[in-house]
């Protein structure tokens, strides 16, 4: 038995997170697979109600009693600072160590992406995005606020371990997988002290896998590249803000951040596993949510925990309601979040 927890969040991310439960108990009927789920309601109305985020002594209980973590998606506008936000989904990620941000880019119908030569085979690849050090560590300060001559500083760090540990991750899933090319993205032409340990530590490690081919670009040529040729990638490594940006410019060739899923991940250890998109407040309530980028990341949880063969049935529901139209607005089809999500289990339980 798998003890998992889910979070729904704030918007929308309630309404797809009720859809990805409804797959996971489908998944314990059809395919045995035991899960006990525990629901929490941290959020935008804890923390308004209560004044709470992330509560005391929870890291030490996730990682103590839980395989895994499920999340809808935060953010709502009552809360201007997102203070909320910040401390769960950023207290988890850098708290309990999850160094990989891992997002696969993969085409569910030719229809859904805008790039008039996009075809399913020529968009699949997946990104492994550095996820606890970079910029986004939030440091740095403010010098003379509010003047004309108002110094802000924002620091980005780099360790040697952080660095090596989330490329050799890339290395290691693409011998697994059987992918033969590894990218690195960076910009050591300009960075020079920062990414040129990327790059540096990048030749290292290359050196431990001489089957596959290892490339390093810099991150506005790719950004170009992805657009033009996205055929070329099979994995991608890179830092934490970079990693950021390409996997919204990925998410958006693949039919949009509503089939984007992604997992926040440490090897042995209690993981995160969240869909893309944000919690869409204007959009709440109204059922027009696309459930796929959560389905999508269940499939990631399941496929982690072990349950490979359940994972992988998810993720054909996912490719034959899309096939067959049976999906939501954002998509060219007419159901609502429920009714995607009803059909997706209705593939599960043939």
């Amino acid at each position: 038995m798998k003890r998992i927890a889910i979070i729904p969040g704030d918007g929308i991310g309630v309404e797809v997170t009720r859809e990805a439960v409804r797959v996971l108990e489908t998944v314990g009927d059809c395919f045995g697979v035991t899960l006990e789920l525990a629901h929490f309601d941290w959020g935008a109305e804890k923390y308004l109600r209560e004044n709470v985020t992330l509560p005391e002594g929870a890291l030490e209980m996730l990682r103590r009693d839980f395989d895994a973590i499920f999340t809808g998606a935060f953010g709502d506008p009552r809360v201007e600072s997102n203070k909320h936000a910040i401390d769960i989904l950023g207290g988890m990620r850098f708290g309990l160590d999850l160094y990989i941000n891992f997002r696969p880019v993969r085409l569910l119908n030719d229809r859904f992406t805008p790039l008039k030569s996009g075809c399913r085979r020529n968009i699949d690849f997946v990104v492994f995005r550095e996820n606890t050090e970079g910029i986004y560590v939030n440091a740095g300060g403010q010098f003379k606020r509010g003047t004309d001559h108002e110094l802000a500083i924002q620091e980005e760090f780099h360790t040697r371990h952080g660095v090596e540990r989330i490329i050799r991750a890339a290395f290691a899933y693409a011998r697994e997988h059987g992918r033969k090319r590894v990218t690195l993205a960076d910009k050591s032409n300009v960075l020079t002290h920062g990414h040129e340990l990327w790059r540096r530590v990048f030749k290292i490690v290359a050196a431990d896998y001489p089957e596959i081919e290892a490339r390093a670009q810099y991150v506005d040529a790719m950004a170009m590249l992805i657009v033009l040729d996205p055929g070329q990638y099979e994995v991608i490594v890179t830092n934490n803000m970079f990693g950021d940006i390409l996997t919204d410019l990925g998410a958006a060739l693949q039919g949009g951040l509503g089939v984007a899923a992604s997992a926040n991940l440490h090897p042995g250890r209690t993981s995160l596993f969240e869909p893309v998109h944000g919690s869409a407040p204007d959009k709440a309530g109204q059922g027009v949510a696309n459930p796929i980028g959560a389905i999508a990341t269940v499939a990631l949880m399941l496929d982690s925990l072990g349950y490979s063969a359940a994972a992988r049935r998810v993720e054909e529901a996912i490719e034959a309601v899309c096939e067959a139209g049976a999906v939501t607005v954002d998509l060219g089809g007419t159901l609502s979040t429920a009714e995607a999500g009803v059909a997706i289990c209705q593939y599960l339980r043939r």
